[in-house]
Order: C-alpha cells, then sequence, then structure tokens
C-alpha cells in the first residue's frame, strides 16, 4: 500500500508522525493508531479509515528512526528499527 499523493493543503504522515511525536510530553511516546488516526483526519476521511494507513505509518517510522529523527519503542525500551515486532510506540528523540 503506498501514501496517497499529498496535495497542498494535506500534510505528509512523516510530518503527521514527527508532530505528533515532536508535541508529546518529554519522555512520552505515541501509538502507531494515533499517527494513522491524525492523518487520516488530516485527509478529511472517515473515523474507520485510519486502519488502513497503519502499514504506512509502520513503513513511514522505520525510515525515520533509521533516518535518527524519531525513535521507535517496544516495552519502553529502543528498539532497531531494522528488526522489531508486535506492539511498538513512537518517540522523538531525546537531544541533549
Amino acid at each position: 500500500m503506498t501514501e496517497p499523493p499529498d496535495s497542498p493543503d494535506s500534510p505528509s504522515l512523516e510530518s503527521v508522525i514527527l508532530a505528533l511525536a515532536a508535541e508529546a510530553r518529554h519522555g512520552r511516546t505515541i501509538a502507531p493508531t494515533d499517527a494513522a488516526a491524525a492523518y487520516a483526519a488530516a485527509l478529511g476521511e472517515d473515523s474507520l479509515a485510519w486502519r488502513a494507513h497503519l502499514p504506512n505509518v509502520r513503513a513511514v517510522a522505520v525510515r525515520l528512526a533509521e533516518a535518527g529523527r524519531l525513535v521507535i519503542y517496544r516495552k519502553g525500551k529502543p528498539v532497531d528499527p531494522a528488526d522489531f515486532r508486535g506492539v511498538y510506540r513512537l518517540g522523538a528523540p531525546n537531544v541533549e
């Protein structure tokens, strides 16, 4: 599944994920479902459309994590973006 083309008025999935992660309080993470729902809402889709975006959220999160712009967590610990399974959360990298 691919991301729908961006119109000038709709944000990219990448920008939605990064914005939500940045808005989370320091040390907090977001659920992938939150990112998918926010993206669907930004596109003006119905309340269940977020489900179709979950695979894209994971793909974009992996790409962002590999670039050092996002951290993927599993059971509260950072994981290798190329090798994780199961339930995960997303967070902004700690900038010290």
